[in-house]
């Protein structure tokens, strides 16, 4: 997961908590006070978020000129995917909120892909100043391709029928090397990418228009992950003298089946919130796994 994914989730829980959002509730009518009220919300979380990053993430290291960095090969491509994720959630979450401002939709759609592709190029900006890391290319190009998701999916079908989900299950890896990999289940979250799947959640019965054949809540979800990872381009045989056991840094690839919560029908104002935020994680479903390492397997459910 992406290091800025808890900005998401707070600007997500402060604008549907503050202004009461309700996607089946959109108007092309513009109304000042919301669409105030939203754009003071986005400035905000952008202001802050960048402020906190920097004094929680940035402040402790080393400062340099502007420079790239070629990362294309850490992680297996794992936090790639978390970037794609990150920008593909941000510009949804921008859209319905400007949406419940009335703003119309073909605004809504590129005002928000806008932001959300410039909030995350503004992070890779301070990545370029920064000694320890510096401006990726890989990671621009997952950016860009999570908000080119949503900004295509909602100019050519005024919905989103593809989503970019994520799940977390704890892996005996970061005990290993918690200093890189997370100290605590918060840490391990963002840091442990053996313990993250990235999920292209397909919803069928959306491409089918003639007749239902699938219920309207029930998506197809490919997912990817790996596992092994004790560094980020290799693993040590040693981390302050402990011997690490020889892990294959290994490709997962799964099929599952997933939810749409979104298309579940409730009158509840609050049950819609609820929903909305959870319809970013990959409810646990029967699941195909496959890897080179141990071939194909089999979970009853999988998280």
């Amino acid at each position: 997961m992406h290091k800025t994914t808890p900005v998401i989730l707070l600007f997500l829980l402060i604008a549907y908590t503050s202004f009461g959002f309700n996607p089946e509730k959109d108007t092309n009518q513009i109304r000042k006070g919301r669409l105030i009220g939203v754009s003071t919300l986005a400035g905000t979380a952008y202001i802050g978020g960048v402020t906190g990053l920097y004094f929680l993430w940035y402040k402790d290291y080393d400062q340099s000129s502007f420079h790239t960095y070629n990362d294309n090969k850490a992680w297996l491509q794992v936090d790639k995917a978390g970037h794609s994720f990150s920008t593909y959630q941000m510009s949804r979450i921008a859209f319905t909120a400007f949406r419940w401002a009335g703003m119309d939709e073909k605004k809504s759609t590129w005002i928000s892909s806008a932001y959300g592709f410039m909030f995350f190029t503004t992070v890779e900006i301070m990545d370029g100043f920064s000694e320890n890391w510096g401006w990726s290319w890989g990671d621009v190009a997952a950016n860009a391709a999570g908000t080119g998701l949503f900004l295509g999916q909602q100019l050519l079908w005024h919905e989103q029928r593809m989503q970019i989900k994520y799940s977390y299950s704890p892996s005996k890896y970061a005990a290993y090397n918690p200093n890189l990999l997370g100290n605590n289940t918060v840490e391990r979250m963002l840091k442990d990418y053996n313990a993250q799947t990235y999920w292209l959640s397909i919803n069928p019965q959306s491409f089918s228009s003639s007749r239902k054949i699938f219920p309207n809540w029930l998506n197809i979800a490919v997912g990817y992950g790996a596992k092994g990872m004790i560094g980020t381009y290799e693993n040590p045989s040693e981390i302050d003298g402990v011997a690490i056991p020889d892990f294959r840094r290994t490709r997962q690839f799964y099929l599952s089946l997933d939810i749409d919560l979104t298309k579940i029908k409730t009158r509840s104002e609050f049950l819609k919130l609820l929903l909305e935020a959870a319809n970013m994680i990959k409810i646990p479903m029967p699941t195909i796994e496959y890897n080179a390492e141990d071939g194909f397997g089999f979970y009853v459910l999988y998280f």
